[in-house]
């Protein structure tokens, strides 16, 4: 089946290309749609371009950091936004925490599971943990779970989502950072980061970080629910690619491994920037990778380490390389897993989305395999590189605004729709497309007032991360935005 997709995606890339070549380079145009705020309050609500959206469209999570401190590692709730009724929900707040220079727990980079009820988020140590743990960091940190289907409840004039009067609390993911013997079967020594599950839900990609081997640099691995898993977690941790110590590597070999998201439906394809070092066994680049990991191979067989010896992928996993010039972004797959959308440079140096088949080759001999260039946009785009349900379009950053290009065969291919103004001093970010179609949110930092009527900051002055959104455009509903 996936062998079908990819194939199917290669036939795509061939029509698209043969139209590109004989077509003139594609127009920036405008769509520009009313913009309106979800969110007023004054506090953050960052959504850290994970997966926002509740499958039934009902909920946008976040998280507030940044209000008493830094990033997430002070941030003090996982939140639920209510589309129909604009409530703010608070889905977890740990019972006791820590701000400043050495924080804890941390909480935040919330993501919906597709097909359960249910977010993963991360999870620093317990205030209680940080005599042994330490605080907050990179290598110190755990992939939390709250369930999304509990009981809402108004408290002190804030509503709550409880289970049996008290915040949702499980674990997917065991740390074990023991020196006196192997790490436990199925656990990490470091920290997850950026949990997304795949549309099934059957597995949780993340990067990883290292504490016990610090001389490894970032890589990425996934985890799925398990029978065997250590004691006080949901799910079995496991490599999905092993690293050399940093400067260690050899040509051809990935350094460091990150950008990550699922490929396909089922979590059979988990596209990733591999920094990998070159021919020359000096200089490095960043290119775009894909490890294979079949439905039939058993989490189980990997090797968790120890305090001396690296952890090890489980057998039957695959790593191939799709380009050789640089690419980077968070690398994202369509809906129906055929192809990759990435960030690479065009002839003039600047940044544009690119598209490959998920099983295509900047080195094939056949066309149609290799990489097609998706946006030409003056100066290049930014970040946020997200799909379109339908498959047809890609959104993006470009200048502070939204733009959405066409990727579907047919005259409109490479066309650039922008959504929202560009260029005007509010640069939004952290886009994110809901999954019938019809909505792209994402934030801004504006002025709020607070309950004295002044303009409330955050803990540096700034201005508060509000959630906006905007209609998708798409008046015949073909997946492709309109064109004013």
């Amino acid at each position: 089946m996936i062998h079908l997709a990819g194939r199917l995606g290669l036939g795509f890339c061939l029509a698209a290309s043969l139209l590109a070549a004989g077509a003139a380079a594609a127009q920036e145009k405008t769509m520009v749609v009313k913009e309106r705020a979800l969110t007023v309050t004054p506090k953050n609500h960052d959504m850290d371009n994970n997966e926002n959206f509740s499958a039934d469209v009902k909920y946008l999570c976040y998280d507030t950091r940044e209000m008493l401190g830094t990033g997430i590692d002070n941030s003090q709730t996982v939140e639920l936004l209510e589309l129909a009724t604009g409530r703010e929900i608070v889905l977890y707040r740990p019972a006791k925490s820590v701000t400043g220079e050495k924080p804890a727990p941390g909480v935040g980079a919330v993501s919906f599971n597709p097909s359960a009820h249910e977010v993963a988020f991360i999870h620093g140590p317990m205030v209680d943990e940080v005599s042994w743990r330490g605080p907050y960091g990179k290598p110190n940190r755990t992939g939390a779970r709250a369930a999304t289907d509990g009981e809402v409840v108004q408290v002190n004039g804030e509503w709550r989502m409880l289970q049996n009067g008290a915040y949702s609390l499980s674990w997917y993911d065991k740390r074990d950072i023991a020196t006196d013997r192997d790490t436990l079967p199925g656990a990490h020594r470091g920290g997850t980061h950026r949990h997304e599950f795949c549309t099934t839900g059957k597995r949780i990609g993340f990067t990883y970080d290292d504490f016990l081997l610090k001389q490894y640099d970032r890589t990425i691995g996934y985890m799925e629910r398990s029978a065997k898993a250590p004691q006080g977690a949901l799910c079995w941790f496991a490599l999905l690619v092993a690293v050399p110590p940093m400067g260690e590597a050899k040509p051809g070999e990935i350094e460091k491994a990150y950008g990550d998201s699922w490929v396909d439906p089922k979590g059979t394809m988990r596209a990733f920037i591999g920094k990998v070092r070159n021919d020359d066994g000096q200089s490095y680049q960043e290119s775009l990778y894909v490890v294979d990991i079949p439905e039939s191979v058993d989490i189980t067989t990997s090797d968790s380490g120890s305090a001396t010896r690296y952890p090890v992928p489980p057998k039957g996993l695959a790593v191939r390389r799709l380009t050789h010039d640089w690419a980077g972004g968070v690398v994202r797959g369509a809906p129906d897993g055929s192809r990759i959308a990435y960030f690479g440079k065009d002839a003039a140096g600047d940044t544009q989305v690119f598209v490959i088949a998920a099983n295509g080759s900047d080195k094939s001999d056949d066309p149609a395999a290799r990489p097609m260039q998706a946006t030409r946009i003056a100066g290049g785009v930014e970040a946020c590189l997200r799909w379109h349900p339908s498959g047809k379009t890609i959104l993006v950053t470009v200048k502070g605004g939204i733009a959405a290009a066409c990727v579907a065969p047919g005259t409109h291919f490479g066309e650039t729709v922008y959504l929202t103004p560009h260029g005007d001093g509010a640069p939004r970010h952290a886009l994110v497309v809901s999954p019938d179609g019809k909505t792209v949110a994402y934030n801004r930092l504006v002025a709020t007032r607070g309950p004295d009527g002044g303009i409330a900051k955050n803990y540096a002055g700034l201005d508060m991360k509000q959630i906006f959104a905007v209609d998708f455009p798409d008046s015949n509903r073909d997946g492709i935005a309109d064109v004013e």
